[in-house]
């Protein structure tokens, strides 16, 4: 089947496998499952990365030397991540071993054996990885910030867990988790590279065929009733650190796209953003400020962030809300527009440019929506985007008396 610049097909047992062919020597193979931390019980907090780190420790028939040898050997690298809703395993190699990273990725995830000893040893690894995100308050106030907005929600609760939770895991726990969570209805198989299609078909089959069919539709928890919330914790730090948001637009909202280009404009990765042309350029004011949207499948967050010395956090909260004012209350000028507009296309096609990006990026909308839009669409549907429709984000989002704020002073 043909969509547009992409490949796809399915396996008898629901492994969905989409394909983009390029002409680099250099390929990118991934598979994503639509599994993360909120799908976590209370007690299994931190297991689902616990698993990511885990299932390189040992197989059948490898140990985890051979696991990390049989691609970094020949050049390629070994990777995985672990998100609130999703965990992906990935690797990039030369073209010419596409059946050595299929094989290994398939034997990884389905003939992983846990061996407790090594279990023991990353549970070491992963405390030290807890107490290194703890030492650095710039990426602690975002998790704590979950915590905040979704209080009570498994989406709140931090991706790595609690050194409490992690003594505890062993094999049986993590068999029991990927009995209830890793279904082949809710993987996707990611390839970029020059590798005929019916070639990597031929492979995923060979690789992946034989696993059993295990389906099964979402049944997460939704997030509801969001209370505004604001807290102020006292720390030994250099900088006031400050961050505050509202809950946004899910995955599948109509006004999802507007709200990308609204947060590009507020604090994305250009100098040029309001927020970072306010506080920084003109005032001096911080180092690094940035603001984010993250969309969940039910639910999403807005965010802003920022350090700043304790005498100018008044202040800086200040110049935030009051370009959030703006934005609720005057439309974008036509030119305005257009550049805001110009600067997300370019930014999105550069970003594309990364075949290892544009795999994990086309194998997380397949899983998510069973479909990838050519990048003429998105353009299309980013050049749609009318002043009208930011105003109406802006309103959605922005409004002061929702935003919710975490200060650690």
């Amino acid at each position: 089947m043909v969509d547009t610049d992409f490949l796809t097909h399915t396996l008898a047992n629901g492994i969905r496998v989409i394909h983009q062919q390029t002409d680099s020597p250099v390929g990118h193979l991934g598979i994503l499952i639509n599994a993360g931390s909120r799908d976590e019980e209370e007690d299994e907090h931190g297991l689902a990365h616990f698993i990511e780190h885990s299932v390189f420790k040992g197989t059948k028939k490898r140990r985890a030397f051979h696991i990390l040898s049989r691609i970094e050997g020949v050049g390629g690298e070994l990777n995985a991540y672990t998100t609130k809703e999703e965990t992906a395993l990935y690797s990039t190699f030369l073209t010419e071993y596409y059946g050595r990273a299929a094989e290994l990725l398939s034997d990884i995830l389905f003939n992983s054996v846990y061996p407790e000893k090594e279990l023991k040893r990353e549970k070491e690894v992963i405390y030290e990885e807890i107490n290194s995100y703890k030492d650095s308050p710039s990426e602690l106030i975002f998790d704590e910030f979950d915590e905040l907005v979704f209080d009570g929600h498994p989406i709140a609760r931090n991706i790595l867990g609690t050194r409490k939770n992690i003594g505890k895991f062993n094999r049986k726990s993590i068999l029991k988790f990927i009995e209830n969570n890793y279904h082949t209805n809710q993987m996707v198989i990611s390839s970029v590279g020059n590798i005929e299609f019916s070639n990597l078909v031929k492979l995923i089959e060979k690789y992946f065929g034989n696993v059993p069919l295990k389906h099964r539709e979402n049944g997460r928890q939704r997030f509801e009733n969001y209370i505004p919330n604001k807290r102020i914790i006292t720390k030994d730090t250099f900088q006031t650190h400050c961050i505050l948001g509202n809950v946004a637009y899910n995955s599948s909202h109509p006004l999802r796209i507007g709200l990308v280009l609204l947060n590009n404009l507020i604090g994305g990765q250009a100098m040029n953003s309001r927020l970072n042309l306010a506080l920084r350029e003109r005032r001096g004011m911080a180092y690094n400020i940035e603001s984010g949207y993250t969309a969940y499948t039910d639910t999403g967050l807005f965010n802003v962030y920022f350090g700043t010395d304790k005498e100018n956090y008044e202040k800086a909260v200040d110049l935030v809300l009051k370009e959030f004012k703006i934005l609720r209350d005057k439309k974008l000028g036509a030119i305005q527009l257009s550049k805001a507009k110009k600067q997300l296309i370019g930014q999105i096609a550069i970003s594309t440019e990364s075949g290892e990006d544009l795999m994990l990026t086309i194998g997380k909308s397949y899983l998510l929506y069973n479909k990838v839009d050519a990048m003429r669409v998105v353009f299309n549907k980013i050049e749609a985007i009318t002043s009208e429709n930011l105003l109406e984000v802006a309103n959605d989002i922005l409004a002061e008396n929702q935003m919710s704020r975490l200060v650690y002073l």
